[in-house]
């Protein structure tokens, strides 16, 4: 499994659209077996989604990503989980043993991941 993450001075990077580094993991039996720093160059969404995909990237894990984007990337068969903060090392570790679901990596405001749905009204 290809994994990867935006980073951001070894943090997640807060906002995926503008993001220009990503660590890519090649994952196996839950160990990391290689890893590479990547430079996203690409701006315009549908550029930036099919960078992504050249990688072969299976799962993306990023801050905030605008619903385009993440739409492009997940009908390219891209997993995304976003929302996600906190030091790179620590999100790697915790999505290796299952654990990202934890709220100590959502990021601020973010109640629960997806908490909005396409096509449905937030019930208050």
């Amino acid at each position: 499994m290809k994994v990867a993450i935006s980073t951001w001075y070894g943090n997640i990077s807060p906002v995926f659209d503008v993001s220009r580094h990503l660590l890519v993991m090649d994952i196996e039996r839950g160990e990391e077996v290689s890893r590479r720093e990547e430079e996203i160059h690409e701006m315009e969404l549908p550029r930036r989604a099919e960078h992504i995909t050249r990688l072969g990237v299976d799962v993306l894990i990023c801050g905030a990503i605008s619903w385009p984007l993440e739409r492009i990337l997940v009908s390219a068969g891209v997993q995304v989980i976003p929302q996600t903060c906190g030091p790179v090392e620590d999100v790697l570790l915790a999505f290796e043993s299952g654990q990202l679901t934890e709220r100590a990596f959502l990021m601020p405001g973010c109640w629960r991941r997806h908490w909005r749905r396409r096509g449905q009204r937030r019930r208050g």
